[in-house]
């Protein structure tokens, strides 16, 4: 069922090229000059061609938009501060490392964004490189899958504000708002759910502390750091508990709607 990250990656970038709609209609306009490469070599039932600067020009352009759709439209910001939280929780300062971090987040983030990934390659990418979609209508069938994932994990409350502030028409929903609405509204939600989350994961984690301070406290131990001897504590709570099995999961199934 699940496809290689080729087909992902691919994918990833239509929907980044989708922010640079504007190069091809300026690259139209534009004159050409004499003793120079021309930028659009050609028109077909599929789209315009364009010439290999433009497309180079394009395909950069779409690249550098990728981090901002990792970060905003997928569940990555959620994952990543969960993991952050976590490490806080424990003590352990620099255990995991933040490669590890942001490494596990990626991978989470394609397992939970597998299904709407593969969506976006079937009804955009595919047809697109068979030439039965022009890039812009490709570009518009790859908005609805990313759309309807973060319809799913937007809160009301968020998407009526960041609504209130665009001033949109009353009769607008989330399903017909526009983008610029609709990615601030879910990465607000997202903020929102990790926070939640990390509440949660710092409770049992406070307990051992203010018990190993009360210890500590009665035995007259005032020089002995709380945090170096509750650390091995959390260690044991968190292994004993199945503590990466369960959060990791939780995780996974918290997008699950």
């Amino acid at each position: 069922m699940w496809r290689s990250k080729g087909p992902w990656l691919r994918a990833g970038l239509l929907l980044a090229a989708g922010a640079a709609l504007a190069v091809p209609a300026w690259a139209q306009q534009a004159p050409a000059v004499p003793g120079q490469l021309p930028l659009v070599i050609g028109s077909s039932a599929g789209g315009t061609s364009y010439s290999v600067p433009v497309q180079t020009l394009l395909f950069f352009t779409a690249l550098s938009f990728l981090p901002a759709i990792v970060l905003m439209m997928t569940g990555f910001t959620r994952i990543v501060i969960v993991l952050s939280l976590l490490r806080q929780a424990l003590g352990t300062q620099s255990a995991p490392p933040n490669q590890v971090i942001i490494g596990l987040s990626l991978f989470l983030t394609l397992f939970v964004m597998g299904p709407t990934l593969d969506r976006v390659y079937d009804e955009a990418y595919t047809p697109y490189t068979q030439g039965t979609l022009s890039f812009d209508e490709a570009a518009q069938r790859a908005q609805a899958p990313m759309r309807e994932f973060m319809l799913k994990q937007t809160r009301q409350s968020d998407f009526a504000l960041f609504a209130r502030l665009a001033r949109l028409p009353a009769e607008t929903t989330a399903q017909t708002a526009p983008l610029r609405v609709l990615i601030p509204a879910f990465a607000t939600s997202e903020l929102k759910s990790a926070f939640q989350i990390g509440f949660m994961i710092f409770i049992p984690f406070l307990v051992i502390d203010i018990v190993v301070s009360s210890v500590l406290m009665s035995l007259g131990m005032m020089m002995l750091s709380p945090v170096l001897v509750a650390l091995p504590f959390k260690l044991m709570l968190f292994v004993l508990a199945d503590g990466w099995n369960l959060l990791l999961g939780s995780l996974a199934a918290s997008f699950v709607s």
